[in-house]
């Protein structure tokens, strides 16, 4: 284990990155036990207060994004400094992205529907950090020969050819598609090829004269999304907490879209 980690993490610099990322994933799930207890009225925690003012805790997590974050760019690539800086990094985003609905929609969405958003983008941006840290670049830079990398050309090409599925894919609706699609570009590439969802850029642009692909398009969308919500809201229910319930809400209609 000490062998594997000092050659695939210490060795090529992705010790901070590591660090980072266990203390972003550590921060966000404390956090959310933290506030599922507040919630259920259980143990010694409670909402922070300044008067009648509530703190929320992306405040803090801004504080400690904005220090560690210029805190890295100051200090060297390696040492206890740069280690310390990507821990404060870490936390503070922790923070942040675990009310990222509020920043979004601007409210107090955190127990809401709307509020499963911040998980999922938690959830996304672990999965992103953990794949470049086991070694995928962008654009499917690693892939590239030695040979392929020395002639501009064929890197700019490469590079330039996987970020145009990445956009095509993002294009089509299928965001989560284009973001893994950077890291890994054959994603993109599937989400490049295949149909758009229904009200995507491209939908609108290329299926408005074209009634049987608009209807293929809806189709699709709907039985792939009728597959995939109930276990995609299982899972954030499970890691973030299910959220409160709504009796105005049709929860048939309102599922979080995943891409296909």
């Amino acid at each position: 284990m000490g062998h594997w980690l000092h050659r695939n993490i210490i060795e090529p610099g992705k010790l901070p990155l590591l660090l980072a990322l266990t203390a972003f994933v550590v921060t966000f799930l404390v956090t959310r036990a933290i506030t599922r207890l507040i919630r259920s009225g259980k143990g010694p925690f409670g909402n922070v207060k300044a008067g009648a003012l509530h703190i929320h805790h992306v405040v803090p997590g801004v504080v400690l994004t904005v220090i560690g974050g210029f805190g890295a760019v100051a200090s060297a690539r390696h040492g206890v400094g740069s280690a310390i800086c990507a821990v404060l990094f870490g936390i503070g985003a922790g923070l942040v992205l675990d009310e990222f609905a509020l920043i979004l929609h601007l409210d107090d969405v955190y127990w809401t529907e709307a509020g499963r958003k911040s998980v999922e983008v938690v959830v996304l941006t672990a999965a992103l950090v953990g794949l470049v840290l086991a070694g995928f670049v962008p654009f499917g830079v690693n892939d590239l020969s030695e040979d392929e990398l020395q002639d501009r050309g064929a890197a700019m090409t490469s590079i330039g050819t996987n970020f145009l599925f990445a956009l095509l894919a993002l294009a089509k609706g299928k965001v989560r598609t284009a973001l893994f699609g950077v890291i890994i570009p054959v994603i993109a590439l599937v989400g490049a090829i295949r149909l758009a969802r229904p009200g995507s850029p491209w939908a609108k642009r290329f299926y408005r004269h074209r009634p049987r692909a608009r209807a293929r398009a809806g189709l699709r969308a709907y039985h792939h999304d009728r597959r995939w919500a109930g276990p995609n809201s299982k899972l954030q229910d499970w890691i973030g907490g299910k959220p409160d319930p709504d009796p105005d809400h049709d929860p048939d209609s309102a599922r979080l879209p995943t891409d296909r």
